[in-house]
């Protein structure tokens, strides 16, 4: 099976002598959960609004269904990729939730009747229903977090793209993204997310890509990825807290050196409670 969207050797400079994005290459297959990491500047931004169409490559291929799409076309990967920004005030524009959350299907062209189900379903999807006669610009951070997202469930994109979507929300606003990026995943929605939190992305990704300055320097599993001391100094990243809690019991000999880091706390508590009549 094809994946859903491939680049190949994509490369974007914002002016002459600052080359953003230098011949990235990278496969997106139907239900993945991709955490990209890498150090501010380091190209997630840009690769995001190229996906999504709004920045156009200066050279390179963006491939949408094993169609190659040009120039011309870039609408065509708005209404298949959908990006929430950093900071959501970026892209809030409506004067209410409701009327934010149509603007993309009625850009659609799509009918009145078609545009009201997907509305009332994104409103419904994230908990938005008492909010539709707010002003977005009034709403909290992880409100308007959840207005971003209700933005692209209802013009059903297929992959959802998220830039940073923690930053500047409280525990309990993290927490409840979490659960609501988890919700969307078991449903098999493709999410490609940027993030610092190496916590989030050892626990929540399948796949992990780390970008600096430009190019992809790692793509893989999780605990491969993270666990690569040159990978992260290059990256300039830590590792997750959870991966020296596990080499700790691993010097100790508590735990078997040659099994993977579990992906969680709970994991690892399953795993030493299954070793404890052993210990």
């Amino acid at each position: 099976m094809l994946p859903i969207l491939q680049v190949r050797d994509l490369c974007f400079h914002y002016d002459a002598c600052k080359l953003a994005l230098d011949g990235i290459s990278l496969d997106i297959a139907a239900g993945e959960r991709i955490a990209v990491l890498g150090p501010n500047g380091a190209g997630k931004s840009t690769f995001f609004l190229c996906l999504n169409g709004v920045l156009a490559p200066d050279s390179g291929k963006i491939i949408l269904h094993g169609r190659e799409i040009n120039r011309k076309e870039r609408k065509q990967l708005c209404e298949h990729v959908g990006v929430v920004f950093q900071n959501a005030d970026d892209q809030i524009i409506a004067p209410t939730v409701a009327s934010e959350v149509s603007f993309g299907p009625m850009n659609l062209r799509l009918e009145r009747d078609e545009v009201a189900r997907r509305v009332e379903y994104a409103l419904d999807y994230m908990d938005l229903q008492t909010y539709r006669a707010r002003p977005p610009h009034d709403l909290s951070g992880g409100e308007k977090k959840r207005v971003s997202i209700a933005d692209l469930l209802a013009m059903e994109s297929e992959i959802l793209l998220l830039d940073e979507p923690a930053a500047s929300l409280d525990p309990a606003g993290s927490e409840r993204l979490e659960q609501v990026l988890g919700r969307l995943s078991d449903e098999g929605r493709t999410l490609v997310i940027s993030t610092h939190d190496m916590d989030f992305a050892l626990r929540w990704a399948t796949r992990v890509v780390v970008l600096v300055a430009g190019k992809i320097i790692a793509d893989g599993l999780p605990q491969a990825v993270l666990s690569d001391d040159a990978v992260l100094r290059s990256a300039q990243l830590r590792r997750p807290m959870l991966m020296d809690v596990w080499r700790t019991l691993c010097d100790r000999g508590l735990v078997c050196a040659d099994a993977p880091c579990p992906a969680s706390v709970q994991a690892l508590a399953r795993l030493l409670d299954d070793a404890a009549p052993d210990m």
